[in-house]
């Protein structure tokens, strides 16, 4: 699985004009899905996330975590980060999961962060959706469950 990670002062996701997922402060995460992913790398990932020290503390250090400060976390389905462009000029996803496989992944993943007490809200999977965010900071982080990067 890869995600982006984005530290977010608000966040939204809609499908066609119409308010799906909201957040406040918190994290949004753009997750892919590969085709040799498992629950296991759902677990790692979320627990990875969630514990993420990304957020200032009092001395403006970042020390907190997501679960720290009971921010919110926008999870938001993007099988384009399977994208490989290496070659030409059009990506490739044959890395991607298929859709059937990953929306499994993708809801355990969703499961494992609300069992760990985090408000979750959501996009819509396989949907075309339109993502606003306003990244604080800003801080951008790139991660994968199996450590490629």
């Amino acid at each position: 699985m890869r995600a982006v990670v984005q530290r977010v002062s608000s966040s939204s996701v809609s499908v066609q004009g119409e308010l799906v997922g909201e957040i406040g402060r918190g994290l949004l995460i753009l997750l892919g899905v590969g085709n040799n992913d498992t629950v296991d790398d759902a677990v790692y990932l979320a627990a990875k996330i969630s514990g993420l020290r990304v957020f200032e503390d009092e001395q403006n250090k970042m020390n907190l975590s997501v679960l720290d400060i009971r921010g919110g976390l926008l999870v938001v389905s993007q099988f384009t980060l399977f994208g490989d462009c290496r070659k030409g000029r059009r990506p490739s996803y044959s890395e991607a999961a298929r859709p059937e496989d990953a929306v499994k992944l993708y809801c355990e993943f969703l499961e494992e962060l609300q069992s760990l007490g985090l408000a979750v809200a959501t996009g819509v999977f396989q949907a075309h959706m339109q993502v606003e965010i306003v990244n604080d900071g800003p801080v951008t982080l790139l991660l994968d469950s199996k450590k490629g990067f």
